[in-house]
């Protein structure tokens, strides 16, 4: 989410839906397609971030407004709640990650990260962010080695919080690993930089765009140097969730109603863009989710009496699945 978006105009839905191809023209059989893969509860849900258990199938919604974490289980067409809102003092939820160690990784942007274990539902640990400092924790993503990294939005730096930290449980600082400022240029005080994050299947390399600035940027862990992608085709402005499977990229762009997917090339220094799916039934899409069955698309609907606007959202909020793209 941006602070940015909250000063501009939205689409509206009488916007038409449009798919730009630069790949060979979709046929009817293969073009995009929007259907709901699941509703959530509570009328003020206002989602941001989603999560998949790598071992179940199983969905992880966070609310942005309520702090509340909902659960699908695989093929359920409707969510429970998980974690009820203000549960272990945590009134919002942004950035969701689950790993294959059964932990579920929950950003409150106020404060830090929360690690759940899924089974018992318990607080295994969290990592805060020392008071006075500046900050807009967003994203995470959780690497081959279990591993996980972070953005924040109003400083151009990613976080990391390793096994080993969260083994030893209880509360430690959520300490800035890596220091993007050299690369990403500076935007005005009251817009939001990095959002989404992803990790190549080794976990060396990390993406993470530049919501105002548009630009993507890799990471090397290994040796902390970071480089501008160059994309081809357009640019990530607005983007906020990110996924990478193989070398395809996909984007949530919230504030244009739009999802992207891009290629990149074998050392992640080019992406070309290959499809862009934008309409009004996305309803403000923050993040995705890549699944066999096509992609899980957050619906946040901020711009419908959330934090991007004035309005009633449609009921139930909804999680929607979208294939072709």
């Amino acid at each position: 989410m941006s602070r940015s978006i909250h000063r501009r105009t939205f689409l509206t839905g009488a916007a038409a839906a449009t798919v730009a191809l630069a790949a060979p023209r979709a046929t009817a059989a293969t073009g995009p397609r929007i259907s709901t893969a699941f509703t959530l509860p509570d009328d003020r849900a206002y989602p941001e971030g989603i999560a998949l258990d790598p071992r179940t199938g199983d969905a992880y919604v966070g609310s942005f407004t309520t702090g509340a974490i909902y659960r699908a289980a695989a093929g359920s067409r409707a969510a429970g709640v998980f974690l009820p809102a203000g549960a272990d003092g945590r009134t919002t939820a942004n950035g969701l990650k689950a790993d294959r160690a059964g932990r579920l990784w929950v950003i409150d942007h106020t404060a830090g990260i929360d690690v759940y274990d899924l089974r018992d539902r318990s607080l295994l640990a969290r990592f805060q962010v020392p008071q006075g400092d500046p900050h807009f924790i967003n994203d995470l993503v959780i690497g081959a080695d279990g591993t996980a990294y972070a953005t924040d939005s109003v400083r151009p730096v990613i976080y990391r919080v390793t096994p080993a930290e969260v083994a030893r449980g209880g509360s430690a600082p959520l300490a800035a690993h890596f220091d993007l400022s050299g690369a990403v240029p500076p935007h005005s005080p009251n817009a939001y930089t990095l959002n989404g994050i992803a990790a190549d299947p080794t976990g060396r390399l990390l993406f993470a765009v530049d919501m105002t600035g548009g630009g993507l940027y890799r990471v090397d862990v290994t040796d902390g140097s970071v480089r501008q992608v160059t994309l081809y085709g357009s640019d990530l402005v607005n983007g906020d969730g990110l996924e990478l499977s193989h070398r395809t990229l996909w984007a949530a762009h919230n504030r244009t109603n739009a999802l992207t997917r891009w290629h990149l090339s074998p050392d992640g220094t080019e992406a070309h863009l290959t499809r862009t799916l934008t309409t009004p039934d996305l309803q403000i899409p923050t993040t995705l989710a890549h699944t066999h069955h096509g992609l899980l698309v957050v619906r946040s609907q901020f711009d419908k009496g959330g934090p991007m606007g004035p309005g009633t959202p449609t009921t139930p909020f909804t999680v929607a699945r979208v294939t072709g793209i």
